[in-house]
């Protein structure tokens, strides 16, 4: 798993670049059947509270907890599972 900036250093492209391609490659993998390899996002969590992005449609790391308002996010992280 890894995050749009770890992804971004290794391809050496802009982070913002990378976002539009992962949306891409979502719903590419949205459409694999059994067997088929799956497109994983681990949700970002506030730091101060626990509060955990889960329902998040963005693959954008959030700036604030809608809960304690809090900075302290941790960045989502993608990755590809094999089925």
């Amino acid at each position: 798993m890894l995050t749009s900036k770890e992804i971004s250093g290794a391809v050496g492209i802009r982070e913002k670049d990378v976002l539009e391609h992962l949306e891409h490659i979502a719903k590419s993998f949205h459409k694999g059947g059994p067997g088929k390899r799956a497109f994983v996002v681990e949700p970002s969590e506030c730091l101060e509270c626990g509060f955990v992005f889960r329902k998040r449609e963005r693959l954008r790391t959030p700036s604030k907890c809608p809960v304690c308002r809090s900075e302290g996010i941790t960045e989502t992280r993608f990755g590809i599972m094999e089925g």
